[in-house]
């Protein structure tokens, strides 16, 4: 980033035109769309930006300037964007393609270095059509237009750069560029630990009313007694320190307040232009599996409502299989069909996918660890992300989901199950299809035998004689093998409508 102009004496400090920090050397245009620019200036003082042969002005208005150029052409070749008011900033190697926000918990923050055997994607990340941008980490209690003072940058994909980024985002990046064929930058802007409620606006909480019965009104408590705790740990920290004795004790942790990374880390996105999101969340919404069917929709309707840009492609995640630390043999978590609340969750994903429009699942039955929350294998997440990407966000005529629910019925007493994206239907390691149980109207689950048929599957199960529902993959930790022709695996689903562990 270059600076030109003259530098007036100490006595006669001026506003100098300025970008937002989401603007700097090798960042990504959105292409297609009209691109938002905008940052600070003094007052009153023209501004002009120039970039592909456009060149749009505007006044400065309370210090903040904004103008949009029209819609771009993707290109690899890094041209220079200028800003000019009293002052001149040029940004250079400014190149156009797809940019895209990776959002969510501590699976999305995970680094490539710490994944599966990341040594050798490392060593070959260097691909300059592939730009990354971390947003620092912060909490606020009121919606941000900037962020933080941390320096921020866009840098090109490289051995350095990658290990610390987020390996679902690399991998989706690594996986999306080379299928368009044109630049593709990614804003990653996550927290571990988060939970949905924190990435959506006071507002869009405050408009429903059981949010502010469930969500807003129990964090009023929960925020006193943390007050208590820490004006409790500040004076015996002052106490010992007075008497000169070591002090060890940690600050109480604070809780998750609703809205504050909303407002300090995807607020001060906005309006960026995007091609959509990538989200990894849900592990901390689990216990409330019913209540995410909708907050997780009106978490996008916010987003997309506050970002203007339409019905932007949002691509999640469906939950990892995992055992919450019970350490329970595989034995014993096929024992017999369980009620679970992960498994909820993910129906709640399914569900917002299904209501939504332009919404995607990615699911990932097969990479889950039984015994750790973070997976390790993040190159197949991020590979599902960018098939989904393709297909939603660019039609694309490639198979970018496995096996999904499609209807039932019966041949005597065998139910016939019949599955959408089931073309080459199969199982990963040549078995019988497993993960299936049936109920009759007793509501009694009992494990089922399954035969391939086609893109059909046969169940039956002894102790159901008239079986009315079905259940796949329905545990926290499924044991599965149900694939297509493009080896991906089938969702878990159920087509009872029994009461949940998580309905209130």
């Amino acid at each position: 980033m270059a600076f030109t102009g003259l530098t007036l004496g100490l006595g006669l400090v001026r506003a100098d035109v300025s970008l937002h920090s989401l603007f700097t050397d090798h960042a990504v245009l959105q292409q297609g769309r009209p691109v938002p620019v905008w940052g600070r200036a003094a007052d009153g003082e023209t501004v002009t930006v120039e970039f592909a042969g456009q060149s749009v002005s505007t006044v400065a208005q309370n210090g903040r300037w904004s103008v949009r150029l029209k819609a771009l052409k993707a290109t690899a070749e890094g041209r220079n964007l200028q800003v000019r008011g009293h002052n001149t900033v040029v940004l250079s190697d400014v190149v156009v393609g797809e940019v895209w926000i990776c959002s969510g918990q501590s699976n999305m923050e995970w680094p490539l270095s710490a994944s599966f055997e990341p040594a050798a994607d490392i060593a070959s990340s260097a691909n300059s059509n592939l730009r990354l941008f971390t947003v620092t980490k912060r909490r606020s209690s009121v919606p941000q237009t900037e962020l933080n003072h941390a320096a921020h940058a866009w840098g090109t994909a490289s051995p350095e750069a990658v290990r610390r980024f987020s390996a679902v985002g690399y991998y989706f990046g690594r996986d999306l560029q080379p299928a368009l064929g044109v630049p593709v930058g990614l804003i990653h802007s996550s927290w571990g630990g988060s939970p949905a409620e924190v990435w959506m606006s006071e507002e869009s909480i405050k408009d429903n009313h059981f949010y502010t019965r469930d969500i807003l009104d129990p964090y009023v408590p929960i925020h006193r007694a943390h007050e208590a705790a820490l004006s409790k740990w500040r004076a015996a920290k002052a106490a010992a320190e007075a008497k000169g004795e070591k002090f060890s004790q940690g600050a109480p942790g604070a809780p998750w307040c609703p809205a504050e990374l909303y407002n300090g880390m995807l607020r001060p996105l906005m309006p960026y232009a995007i091609a959509g999101a990538i989200w990894y969340q849900g592990e901390s919404n689990a216990g409330r599996a019913w209540q995410y069917r909708s907050l997780f929709a009106d978490m996008i309707r916010n987003w997309r409502s506050d970002w203007n840009q339409g019905d932007f492609p949002f691509l999640a995640v469906q939950l990892a299989p995992w055992d919450k630390n019970r350490k329970r043999s595989i034995a014993d978590i096929t024992a017999k069909p369980v009620q679970s609340d992960w498994a909820e969750l993910r129906e709640a994903q399914n569900h917002v996918a299904e209501t939504l429009p332009h919404v995607g699942i990615a699911v990932i039955t097969d990479v889950g660890d039984k015994d750790d929350i973070h997976p390790t294998r993040k190159a197949l997440v991020g590979a599902r992300l960018a098939l989904l990407a393709q297909t939603i966000a660019h039609g694309k005529s490639v198979e970018s989901s496995g096996p999904i629910y499609a209807s039932q019925g019966y041949s005597g007493s065998t139910l016939i199950l019949n599955l959408n994206h089931a073309r080459g239907l199969k199982t990963s390691d040549g078995a019988a299809p497993k993960g299936f149980a049936l109920a009759g109207k007793d509501g009694v689950w009992h494990w089922a035998t399954a035969e391939i048929s086609g893109s059909s599957i046969r169940l039956n199960a002894p102790q159901v004689a008239h079986p009315l529902h079905i259940r796949y993959g329905w545990d926290d930790f499924p044991v599965l093998n149900l694939i297509n022709g493009s080896g991906l695996p089938a969702s878990p689903f159920r087509t009872d409508h029994f009461r949940g562990i998580t309905q209130n």
